[in-house]
């Protein structure tokens, strides 16, 4: 795989997985100037809507919008998603090209219960933070150097579980439905009955509320956040 330096991956499960969770927060980062790029872990051929062809094509679509690269998209099955040690290679081998300092990827522990989380989103937060791992190891079997990312972050929080820091995405949210509007086979589908734009609209309400700001996308550090100006801390308030 050829060496190419991103700030920040962005992991899904399926193919509209990283513009639910992280879409708006991708958009941001691509008008600064950062590098980002997506990596899609099944290639979502159980949805109700679409084949997997439809949904490749509606990821390029999203990814376009977004402003980032789609790094690689594999076929681990849509509903049969597993922590494999394969797996682990072949993500942190990607991990290892493509040197991210910041990688976002579903939360991994769930319960069970219907409002809980699907199951390859949890297993494809178990395989990131393998790979993570696997990465930075000097005796891995993994062409490249070592590479040690920085910071992991967590989108799809099951109930119970708050965010400990919002993202501000209110001056990208058209740009945001745009890119979830992409996955039309999805999300905008005559076929179901639930406006699921509505709703993550009514989720990113939600996580601006608490961030106080107007729409957010929430995250999860698993670890304490390392702050060397605490007035910085202040900063997005005064404005």
């Amino acid at each position: 795989m050829a060496q190419r330096n991103y700030d920040l991956l962005s992991v899904g499960a399926h193919p509209d997985d990283i513009e639910v969770g992280t879409g708006g927060v991708l958009i941001d980062l691509h008008k600064r100037g950062y590098k980002c790029g997506v990596v899609i872990l099944t290639e979502g051929e159980m949805g109700t809507g679409g084949t997997a062809e439809v949904r490749a094509e509606e990821v390029r679509q999203a990814a376009d919008i977004l402003g980032v690269d789609i790094v690689r998209t594999f076929d681990w099955g849509d509903t049969r998603l597993q922590d494999s040690y394969d797996n682990r290679l072949a993500l942190a081998e990607i991990i290892r090209a493509t040197k991210p300092r910041i990688v976002l990827t579903p939360y991994p522990h769930v319960g069970h219960g219907r409002r809980q989380s699907h199951p390859d989103h949890v297993a494809a937060g178990i395989i990131t933070i393998n790979a993570v791992h696997l990465a930075s190891l000097k005796k891995a079997d993994l062409p490249g150097d070592p590479h040690l990312v920085t910071r992991i972050f967590h989108y799809f929080l099951p109930p119970k579980v708050q965010p400990n820091f919002i993202i501000d995405i209110t001056a990208h949210f058209e740009q945001w439905i745009e890119a979830l509007s992409a996955h039309r086979s999805q999300f905008l589908n005559p076929e179901k009955s639930k406006n699921y734009i509505e709703s993550l609209i009514a989720t990113a309400r939600s996580f601006g509320l608490l961030g106080r700001c107007q729409y957010g996308q929430g995250f999860y550090a698993v670890e304490p956040i390392l702050v060397g100006d605490i007035m910085t801390l202040a900063a997005s308030d005064e404005h």
